[in-house]
């Protein structure tokens, strides 16, 4: 592919992506992912130049551009150099008009920013929607931390998280025999904290209520000693379906599965009512402290669905309450950095629940706001999400 064709074939994903984020479609990276496979004539020189040129006009345009050629053309304005490119030759982009639209700069759309944590200042944003790093943990189930430190000595510690390791960019995890083995798991230093506030030990039940695919699960299992009850509980049946597998490479086989019907979730819980040591709510969020990783999920959010989603939290709030045993702790954690989602959410459910309180987290990161902590990629150099504790008194 010429220079030129590799832009127009960015403004063609480009549309598909943005149709895509209206929509509620696939994400960017099936979309590319789709792209390819259909044009085998691009090498991978090729194919790493498009996404290149794809995720820099998406992570240049908070608000979502009227077309990929406008998102492009926003990308121009910092290149210049581009401009000879837009040629009109076959499989070219078209010279470009006088006039013609084209994308702002800004990392965040511009709605969203009254709504950001106070704590998230201006010169923060750009932070947002930079590389996130490459962290994992080590299973302590398996292996210590020193033993795979001798296998990937290029590893960093990240202070504050005993099990949790730093890697160089790109390194190939789940190719190696480490994962393979389930003695390490990906997972950002940010849900490694989450899962350290929990202070899970053995012997304790502690209840995972949005489980997913069991990523803090299986964190809080390795807390956990093997020992304990620990259940994993989500309406997601694909997600939670993925966790046997990964949960059986990790050597946690005392997680128990449990799929809640949305419609029956109270009666299906009931039996744990006054159980828990322990209920975990990462709930169901904007994803606003995920964004470098998704950066296209900018364009996807509006402010529609962000009320829908603070809706659903409290509701799985108020469901996770009846749960826990006096004494008990509830941790709250969402990868989101809007006040409503987090320090609003926590000061409303303290306003609804009496026999609650606050509780300092045993996490050395972050930053206080209202009952609970945030963490920033700026600040922390993790993804970004808010948490609390709150216990039954």
């Amino acid at each position: 592919m010429t220079p030129s064709a590799r832009i127009q074939a960015a403004i063609e994903l480009l549309d598909e992506i943005i149709v895509a984020a209206r929509d509620g479609a696939a994400a960017a990276d099936t979309l590319l992912a789709r792209y390819f496979k259909t044009r085998r004539y691009a090498g991978s020189k090729d194919r790493r130049a498009v996404r290149d040129l794809v995720y820099a006009a998406i992570r240049r345009a908070g608000d979502r551009p009227a077309s990929g050629r406008a998102a492009m053309l926003g990308l121009v304005d910092d290149r210049p150099e581009m401009v000879e490119l837009f040629n009109g030759a076959p499989h070219c982009p078209a010279v470009i008009a006088e006039d013609e639209p084209r994308s702002a700069a800004s990392a965040l759309p511009r709605w969203i920013m009254a709504r950001l944590a106070a704590l998230v200042s201006p010169d923060e944003h750009g932070a947002l929607l930079e590389r996130a790093p490459l962290d994992i943990r080590v299973n302590g189930l398996k292996a210590s931390v020193d033993d795979v430190l001798a296998q990937l000595p290029e590893a960093q510690r990240i202070t504050g998280l005993p099990d949790t390791l730093r890697l160089p960019e790109g390194y190939a995890v789940e190719q190696s025999s480490l994962w393979q083995q389930g003695m390490i798991e990906v997972q950002d230093a940010g849900s490694q904290m989450i899962a350290q506030a929990c202070e899970a030990a053995p012997g304790m039940t502690v209840i995972d209520l949005c489980a997913g695919a069991g990523g803090k699960t299986l964190a809080l299992a390795a807390a956990m000693g093997g020992g304990g009850r620990l259940i994993a509980a989500d309406t997601n049946r694909t997600r939670l379906f993925r966790l046997p597998e990964r949960a059986d490479r990790a050597g946690a086989a005392h997680i128990e599965l449990m799929l809640l019907d949305p419609s029956k979730e109270a009666q299906a819980l009931a039996p744990l009512t006054g159980a828990a040591d322990v209920v975990l709510v990462d709930a169901p969020c904007s994803g606003t402290g995920t964004w470098r990783r998704n950066p296209e999920a900018r364009w996807r959010l509006t402010a529609d669905r962000l009320a829908r989603l603070m809706g659903e939290q409290a509701r799985i709030l108020d469901l996770a309450a009846p749960l826990v045993k006096p004494g008990g702790r509830l941790v709250y954690a969402v990868c989101a950095l809007t006040d409503g989602e987090g320090r609003d959410q926590v000061e409303a459910f303290l306003a609804r629940h009496s026999g609650w309180k606050p509780q300092e987290l045993s996490v050395a990161s972050g930053r206080a706001w209202g009952h609970g902590r945030l963490l920033t990629p700026a600040h922390d150099g993790t993804d970004g999400f808010f948490l609390a504790g709150l216990v039954k008194t």
